[in-house]
């Protein structure tokens, strides 16, 4: 599960933090974490490009090692309720797809 962030949504949050925030950590994140299998044929279809090919993991590690495979399959996506509900933030983009897709407007 990956979690995603606009740069904007980003930078607004950690204005907030600075200046309303308590003490602590605040996961600046959308509202969608998405696994690597959804938002990267997204992703390849918003490009143009042919959709990912499912790979196994031993040859996942050949091509990009042991870290590359605990990137792609063993992520956990990260809650914002804290910054929401603390910041009382309303984010831009709340999820990867919305982003993604201003990204490559």
């Amino acid at each position: 599960m990956w979690s995603f962030v606009h740069i904007a949504d980003a930078a607004e949050a950690t204005v907030a933090a600075v200046e309303n925030g308590g003490r602590g950590v605040y996961n600046i994140v959308d509202d969608d974490p998405a696994p690597v299998a959804e938002w990267l044929p997204a992703l390849a279809a918003m490009l143009g490009a042919e959709k990912p090919m499912r790979v196994p993991r031993s040859i996942g590690r050949l091509a990009a090692g042991q870290a590359g495979v605990v990137l792609m399959t063993e992520l956990r996506g990260a809650s914002n309720a804290k910054a929401k509900r603390e910041l009382g933030r309303v984010l831009r983009y709340p999820s990867w797809r919305q982003g993604f897709e201003e990204a490559l407007a």
